[in-house]
């Protein structure tokens, strides 16, 4: 299978700028699951039909090769690797024992009206792109959550951790939106709570119960795209 979208082409952009474009719109594709496991995808195709030489994508495929999206093989098509199951496990326990921590420091810091006003917001958006069935914008606002509740508790960093080491999850986590979105907003706001109170027990409990969720989601999920995964 091969990429059928297209984007617009900006010659005026630097070299690299044109590989963060075509990395960004094949690392969506593959995360939606427009790109299924198992698609093949072929460096000179895809270059055309993005308009842009095959350097950029050939450097946009190493990037995806490195996070285990891909399978880059020599003069061969290129394949869109299966979720590992055993790797999404591993992510889960990454991101637990992180997330768990931020969520004590932001209990800890007592925070501001203004950072909590963030999240309220973000939790209303969220509440909106559900009720939109805008799944790919809920999964952004999802991140943005995380994100944002790591940086209003001075523990940027820690969310750099996570994205780095639990990017096996994100296929896992955006299949199982359509069922399990509202689940994930409403524990959103049991973490949200929780925080907003200064529990800071409450807030861990709430915060590893909500990413735990995935362990239930994983066997439906798996029932309904066998051929998605691995492991």
């Amino acid at each position: 299978m091969t990429v059928t979208n297209s984007i617009a082409v900006v010659n005026s952009l630097r070299p690299a700028s044109v590989a963060d474009q075509v990395f960004e719109y094949l690392y969506q594709q593959i995360l939606s699951v427009k790109l299924p496991p198992g698609s093949k995808l072929s460096e000179v195709e895809v270059s055309k039909q993005m308009g842009v030489s095959r350097q950029p994508v050939r450097e946009a495929f190493f990037r995806l090769s490195q996070m285990g999206f891909v399978l880059v093989r020599p003069q061969r098509a290129t394949i869109v690797m299966p979720i590992s199951e055993k790797k999404v496990s591993q992510s889960m326990v990454i991101r637990k024992a992180l997330e768990t921590e931020a969520v004590h420091c932001a209990t800890a810091v007592q925070l501001k009206a203004s950072a909590l006003a963030l999240l309220d917001d973000l939790l209303v958006q969220q509440q909106r792109a559900i009720d939109a069935d805008n799944y790919p914008l809920f999964f952004q606002l999802d991140d943005q959550f995380h994100q944002s509740l790591c940086e209003v508790a001075n523990v940027n960093y820690i969310w750099t951790l996570i994205e780095q080491q639990t990017v096996q999850m994100a296929r896992v986590r955006f299949l199982s939106l359509s069922f399990g979105a509202q689940i994930s907003l409403n524990e959103h706001r049991q973490v949200f709570d929780a925080i907003s109170s200064g529990n800071n027990t409450l807030a861990i409990e709430s915060m590893r119960e909500h990413l735990s969720h995935l362990h239930i989601d994983m066997p439906r999920l798996r029932a309904a795209h066998p051929a998605y995964f691995t492991d």
